[in-house]
């Protein structure tokens, strides 16, 4: 059964909760404290804040000698946990137990509360006895304060001439994070720790980069391909950690990107590709939890149909496995799309594509909402907020990529969408549309950009330019405002391919739709750029293409600043572009600063996007000369 935890709530946010029970330290305190309990006889719960199912999926709390379960809210009375009927707080003078277990944070409160109705010589305990040191609190005088349990995980693996690079800044620095830094626990593909260590994350805005091969080479370790854990303390104004993942490889043909996991597992997840002709498709899946998943509860399928196929055999704690999706849908074939029943078991998995030619390349899938259900009310939003929801994606250079969309079904209440692409020009001019109709959930419709133009009687006047999907409301009517799609980059020269999906939003409007334009810091609309763009390290250029989505019209040019910040999060120099509204800018950073101040920047350095005029989206990549190319969506803080 999945598990009935909530980890994260698109209205309240993270679930801190969650991820206090979860924590890997947590977890080898719980071994501990149940020990204790189990030792001393018989065990009563009480559970004034009935949560003792929930916890019991992460803890084994009903496999003790249980005495009695006691609530404290009336209406709680008559249910049951692990066989035993709730009885009010008030029948725990005649408690048979020895020990005491409330399952509550934070409990010294709650105890006091029943202190007089508890038995001689019965001893109390609590979930406190879980809580991480002090030391790693961001904010001690509340524990379940959503700053103290900024975690994440980073796919990670080194081995077989293959690398991984998480990158990042200490953006907690800038809002008055004190002492910052990150405290990493390595586990192999078992699930064993290889490696634990805190990283000084430095002053405000420096920089922040753990490589795999640095790390193994200072632990001495094997070969692996596991997963990184990440506990950012000392932080303050933002409980989120956010990173870029590169990997790459001791020859220049391994080269992707991608970003940080999600940290809130989801139920589910779509965008997982089918494979193409002789391709293979690997689904890393990796258990984000300190407990076994069980055989059978992670499920896969074909986008749209009912037949799923279970995982065999469980997954150990912090285990991670590589899942061949020919080999569970043998049916699969591209663009058909996959998607994943994981029970709120992982974070957000990456997957690798083994192309025919020898090539690799790594993306990852997104959270499958199941809180959404068409709104009627989008069709009718036009006239006030122009466009509405837009994803926007690159058009990559024609002379030497061909650009493919597959719109991929994200919410689990649509049956079917409505979608066009619109192909816009670097200065914002459409120059040609393709209506995809009204899709249903099992659509295999690719669309090829380079043919599309092809087609239209020409290319791009500066060779490269976006493409924009949105509701066509003339095919349907069943929109969610979570609209996705998976866009694949192919290199002509080298044979390389590189992929990313997102979802949309919509942009650049003062009015408001729900939480859109969405903002991330107050209230929305979001109308300004704060992007976070990580320079690579030879032999690696950095290339970026900006786009300036708009909903409604906004400012004809944006006012957007290039800034060149050091390792230590100074500002070395500062370009500035002007993008045209509708339109993009594809740049290379090396084209842009001159060397002296890159070699200023020093390694490790990056490039924030700023504009207080307007919200852009922005897609990063790495290029390897003619060898290989990456590209991912980018992320501000």
């Amino acid at each position: 059964m999945p598990l009935k935890i909530e980890t994260f709530s698109n209205i309240s946010g993270g679930n801190a909760f969650f991820k206090a029970l979860t924590h890997p330290i947590a977890a080898e305190k719980a071994q501990e404290l149940l020990s204790v309990l189990a030792a001393k006889g018989p065990v009563a719960i009480y559970d004034p804040l009935d949560a003792a199912e929930a916890v019991a999926q992460a803890l084994p709390i009903a496999l003790l000698p249980l005495a009695g379960y006691f609530v404290q809210d009336v209406e709680s009375q008559g249910r049951t946990f692990a066989a035993h009927a709730a009885e009010l707080a008030m029948a725990l003078p005649g408690a048979k137990a020895s020990s005491l277990l409330i399952i509550a944070f934070e409990a010294t409160r709650l105890a006091s509360q029943i202190e007089h109705l508890l038995p001689a010589g019965m001893e109390v305990h609590s979930l406190d006895a879980l809580r991480l040191p002090d030391a790693m609190l961001s904010d001690p005088a509340r524990y379940l304060s959503p700053l103290n349990f900024a975690t994440n995980f980073a796919f990670f693996r080194d081995g077989g001439g293959h690398h991984t690079r998480l990158v990042t800044a200490n953006y907690w620095g800038a809002y008055g994070g004190k002492a910052v830094r990150l405290w990493c626990r390595l586990y192999d593909g078992a699930g064993k720790r290889l490696a634990q260590w805190e990283e000084q994350a430095g002053p405000p805005n420096a920089a922040i980069v753990l490589d795999s091969g640095e790390i193994r080479a200072r632990f001495d370790l094997p070969e692996f391909a596991g997963q990184l854990f990440v506990h950012v303390t000392g932080i303050a104004g933002h409980d989120v950690v956010k990173y870029a993942l590169d990997t790459y490889g001791d020859g220049g043909d391994v080269l992707s990107c991608t970003h940080d996991a999600n940290s809130w597992p989801a139920d589910f997840y779509a965008g997982l590709p089918a494979p193409d002709e002789g391709e293979e498709v690997v689904l890393w899946l990796q258990n984000s939890q300190p407990f076994e998943i069980p055989a059978g509860e992670i499920e896969m399928n074909v986008m749209g149909r009912p037949e799923a196929v279970p995982l065999a055999g469980p997954l150990g704690p912090f285990a991670t496995r590589r899942l061949s999706v020919s080999e569970l849908l043998p049916e699969a074939r591209w663009p058909r799309q996959v998607e994943i029943a994981a029970g709120k078991y992982v974070v957000r998995p990456r997957y690798e594509v083994f192309a025919s030619n020898g090539r690799r390349r790594i993306a990852h899938v997104n959270v499958e909402r199941t809180d959404l259900k068409p709104d009627p009310k989008l069709a009718e939003l036009g006239a006030a907020m122009g466009k509405g929801h837009i994803l926007p994606a690159p058009v990559l250079p024609l002379a030497r990529f061909d650009t493919f969309i597959l719109p991929t079904p994200m919410a689990r209440g649509i049956e079917r969408f409505p979608l066009k692409a619109t192909i816009y020009d670097a200065s914002g001019e459409p120059v040609a549309e393709h209506r995809f109709g009204n899709l249903r959930r099992d659509h295999a419709s690719l669309l090829d950009v380079s043919a599309l133009l092809a087609g239209n009687g020409g290319g791009l006047p500066c060779g490269h330019g976006h493409a924009e999907l949105t509701y066509d409301f003339e095919a349907g009517c069943e929109a969610d405002g979570w609209m996705h799609g998976l866009f694949r980059y192919r290199d002509r020269v080298s044979g390389h391919t590189a992929e990313s999906s997102f979802g949309s939003h919509m942009f650049n409007s003062v009015l408001v739709y729900g939480n859109e334009p969405q903002s991330y810091s107050g209230r929305a609309p979001g109308l300004t750029t704060r992007l976070f763009l990580r320079i690579g390290q030879k032999p690696y250029g950095t290339l970026c293409h900006l786009i300036y989505p708009a909903s409604t019209p906004w400012h004809a040019k944006s006012e957007t600043a290039l800034i060149l910040t050091s390792n230590r999060g100074e500002e070395i120099a500062r370009a500035h572009v002007a993008i045209p509204c509708g339109g993009s800018c594809h740049w290379r950073v090396s084209e842009t600063f001159e060397a002296k101040a890159l070699e200023a920047a020093g390694e490790g350095a990056y490039v924030i996007i700023r504009d207080t005029t307007c919200r852009l989206f922005g897609y990063h990549g790495l290029v390897c000369g003619e060898a290989s190319f990456s590209l991912d969506h980018m992320f501000g803080f």
